[in-house]
């Protein structure tokens, strides 16, 4: 079989970060989450709180652990199969690399052992405090992470020297065109992944019959999450499609199947890509409102992929990532809402119908997070500096046969530990809450002198 083994070095690297992806995830927006039933536990006192707390806690543990492993992994390719990249980028990119490790990665390390095991060695403003800098450390940690990879998307505040990236301006690095929309995507992004993991396995819970007082709480604070987020992401997502259209033309072309720059472009609802005849086969188009969306005038020009022939990416997967991802986030909003709407307006708890929808979309933040990561990267292409380094220059000279079995073990690993992760949260998820309560209750929190929380 011929196998090129360029093509095996991206679609390892590509099983890897999405693999990799799925957990800081849930991590970063679970952090801020633990943190709400903290603080609520601290000011009312309400032991359900705390119990939700040291619930939530535990899945928070072993998705920060496999989120390490597999960054460090990833971490990994850019010696063994990208070297050229670090060659040529390793001036910027190994620093913020860094940086992410040394001011992030300690950071949550050192403070998650406290809220894992420090409830009966520290007081609880120590424990607060404690959940509050871990917390912290997951979002510092995806602003170097986001940094770096909006820097490869839209590159400033560089010098080149012999085909080699020098350090001009960190503030221009770091603070890249596309730095803000990124990282405010990807933070949202994170926090409703979290939000429907807690909504979807408090409804799980609920529907078997194993759920306590807590889980009720923790339902409506994970709907109420949801409700604001959603609408608001929807609004950074145009200003962030806006921004890459500035930038990135060619990637916007190839989302929306535009193949000719013209005005008062339609928006294709669906259809099949053909790269062979540049067209969109059976389009379903609304007309006028591309234009309207990306240049706010119904009239406005859009670039189309025939002004980038041989530097734009592959239009099919990008294209329907992102309808996947939007797709989606529309039924994130609707569900959202459809809680929020009982729970709240009508002060009911959850119906059957609802705790169905809620448990299935439990993990449907991996769905959209996953298909946004392969438009902003497969998007990209053929550039891993966005204009300036291309990604077939700077991959390492290995056989098929060496890339064919390293890809394929990477994957087998990836499979094995998936499964073995959501069947640990099913297991957590099955015990019942009265031995969960007991079992809390029974560590009694330490009695410091003048302690006022």
């Amino acid at each position: 079989m011929d196998l090129d083994p360029f093509v095996l070095a991206r679609a390892q690297f590509a099983a890897n970060i999405s693999f990799h992806i799925l957990f800081p995830s849930i991590t970063i927006g679970l952090g801020w989450i633990l943190l709400f039933f903290r603080i609520r536990y601290t000011l009312t006192r309400d032991q359900n709180w705390e119990y939700a707390y040291y619930f939530w806690v535990k899945i928070f543990a072993l998705s920060f652990a496999i989120g390490v492993v597999s960054g460090i992994t990833m971490s990994f390719q850019f010696g063994t199969n990208w070297p050229g990249f670090m060659d040529r980028a390793g001036n910027i990119a190994g620093p913020l690399l860094g940086y992410e490790v040394l001011t992030a990665f300690f950071l949550e390390a050192t403070f998650l052992g406290v809220m894992l095991f420090g409830k009966q060695r520290v007081s609880n403003r120590m424990h607060l405090i404690a959940c509050a800098l871990a917390a912290f450390g997951t979002t510092l940690s995806a602003f170097w992470i986001l940094s770096l990879n909006s820097w490869m998307q839209t590159p400033q505040g560089y010098v080149l020297e012999d085909g080699v990236f020098q350090v001009g301006s960190w503030l221009e690095i770091i603070f890249n065109p596309s730095f803000p929309f990124r990282l405010t995507h990807m933070l949202i992004a994170s926090l409703l992944t979290a939000s429907f993991l807690v909504i979807g396995i408090s409804a799980w819970r609920m529907r078997r019959e194993v759920d306590g007082p807590a889980t009720l709480k923790v339902f409506k604070a994970g709907i109420a999450i949801a409700m604001i987020l959603t609408p608001l992401q929807i609004v950074v997502g145009d200003l962030h499609g806006i921004n890459t259209l500035e930038h990135q033309p060619a990637k916007i072309a190839a989302i929306e199947g535009v193949w000719d720059t013209d005005s008062a472009v339609p928006f294709t609802l669906f259809g099949l890509p053909d790269e062979e005849t540049r067209s969109t086969r059976f389009a379903v188009e609304i007309p006028f409102v591309l234009s309207l969306l990306l240049t706010h005038d119904p009239n406005g020009v859009v670039q189309g992929l025939n002004d980038f022939v041989g530097e734009h990416p592959p239009v099919a997967p990008v294209f329907w990532a992102f309808r996947i991802m939007v797709g989606t986030g529309m039924l994130m909003l609707l569900v959202s809402w459809w809680g929020g709407w009982q729970v709240f307006r009508r002060k009911q708890k959850p119906g059957p119908w609802l705790l169905r929808a809620t448990s299935v979309m439990a993990f449907s933040g991996w769905v959209a997070v996953l298909a946004g990561w392969y438009v902003t990267e497969i998007g990209r292409q053929p550039w891993l500096v966005y204009g300036l380094m291309r990604t077939e220059e700077v991959v390492a000279d290995h056989g098929p046969g060496v890339m064919l079995t390293s890809f394929s073990a990477y994957m087998t690993l990836y499979v094995l530990v998936l499964l073995a992760y959501i069947a640990t949260v099913r297991y957590m998820a099955t015990k019942p809450a009265a031995s969960l309560e007991a079992a809390i209750r029974e560590q009694k929190p330490p009695k410091i002198a003048g302690e006022p929380l």
